[in-house]
């Protein structure tokens, strides 16, 4: 247990730094937005935020696969037992929006299945993290760790951390409707479908629209009971809050079969999937 407590540590210690320095970027008046192969948006946080990510978990002996390091054979990958899968911000275009609505992502995946997630949300200063072991949990208003945190903490470090935090699920409001949320910037046709469908098992409900992974935070605190994604997304993109998801109790299943999310494919594209509290 102490390794897992010492990389868990790590990858706070890694977001919340790879956070401080996507939120200089933010406040800056040139973000360095370039175009990637796909078309996708890249900034200097991105890589900026990568960098401080690999220097954090680098060392503990675990290959690491990135969104801005992901052109690794899967004849290369299939080998490996444990990994971390990284995306140092997701929710680029919310970035570049300003809207806040972006989040650091990192995952340990154990046989594909992902085992610890943390993910911390710079604007609102908030950090999510996750041992499907130990439990999830959340802490709010937690800058003032990112310079205090040294990489060698580790389970008495981590015992700290869990003594400001609250465990997830957080207590349900039993006055709110049941909640759905969706993508900000990826609706899709078929989502607006399913709500429609929702709406005739559910009289009073509330559809959610937010960017990157606060979608899965959402459920896994119980703010929200479901989350469909119809639409694509990649490992990285949900790694962590499956991770952070399952600890607190809830599901992250495939849309067409019911299985949990698998990782480390050969195409690291997700099927669709759904989010949702028991």
């Amino acid at each position: 247990m102490e390794n897992r407590s010492s990389w868990l540590y790590c990858a706070i210690s890694g977001a919340l730094a790879a956070g401080r320095a996507i939120l200089d970027v933010y406040g800056s008046s040139d973000m360095g937005i370039e175009k990637k192969n796909d078309d996708s948006p890249l900034t200097r946080a991105d890589r900026r935020a990568h960098e401080i990510i690999l220097a954090a978990i680098g060392d503990l002996g675990i290959p690491v696969l990135s969104e801005e390091g992901r052109d690794i054979a899967h004849e290369e990958r299939s080998q490996w037992q444990q990994m971390w899968i990284v995306d140092p911000l997701d929710g680029t275009k919310e970035f570049i929006k300003r809207n806040g609505e972006f989040t650091v992502n990192i995952a340990l995946a154990e046989n594909g299945t992902p085992t610890m997630g943390v993910i911390f949300v710079p604007v609102a200063d908030t950090l999510y993290f996750a041992d499907t072991q130990s439990g999830a949990y959340k802490i709010d208003s937690c800058g003032d760790l990112a310079g205090t945190m040294s990489p060698s903490g580790g389970a008495g470090a981590l015992s700290a951390l869990l003594e400001r935090a609250g465990r997830l699920p957080l207590p349900r409001d039993e006055s709110r409707p049941f909640t759905i949320m969706g993508s900000r910037s990826h609706a899709t046709p078929e989502l607006q479908a399913y709500v429609e469908t929702m709406r005739q098992t559910h009289a009073d409900l509330a559809f959610i629209s937010a960017g990157s992974s606060l979608k899965i935070c959402r459920v896994a605190e119980g703010r929200a009971d479901i989350y469909p994604r119809l639409g694509p997304t990649m490992e990285w993109d949900t790694a962590a809050g499956q991770a952070i998801a399952t600890a607190s109790g809830a599901q992250v299943i495939r849309h067409d079969d019911g299985t949990p999310l698998r990782y480390n494919k050969e195409n690291l594209l997700n099927p669709w999937f759904i989010v949702k509290r028991e």
